[in-house]
């Protein structure tokens, strides 16, 4: 049996310089033309959420992370352009682990493939 492929997020606040506690995440997969909705859940104190891929889904194809970024926004009262972040990529090895974080600015973001 291959291992699972393995999927986590990290979103940093580059106005406060740590973490981003508490954004809602949602992952979604490509189906053919249209998106399925796979897990959903949101950042800890340390601004990560492990363990995003469940064993049951799909080990490769292309993929969407959603980051709920204008409700976090609307919680710590900041005024912000980007009211949600879809990051779409694809996951070409399974049994690798993937890490997408996700550095955050009410008006800008940026995001890279991590280790």
């Amino acid at each position: 049996m291959s291992p699972s492929t393995t999927l986590s997020t990290h979103v940093l606040d580059l106005v406060a310089g740590g973490p981003a506690q508490g954004v809602p995440v949602r992952l979604d997969h490509l189906d053919g033309t249209t998106w399925v909705r796979l897990a959903q859940g949101q950042t800890d104190a340390d601004g990560r959420l492990p363990g995003l891929l469940p064993a049951e889904a799909p080990q490769q194809g292309t993929f969407r992370l959603c980051f709920d970024t204008g409700s976090w926004f609307a919680r710590t009262q900041t005024v912000a352009f980007y009211p949600e972040v879809p990051i779409v990529f694809r996951i070409d090895a399974p049994g690798a682990h993937y890490h997408v974080p996700l550095l955050l600015g009410p008006f800008g973001y940026s995001t890279y493939r991590g280790s």
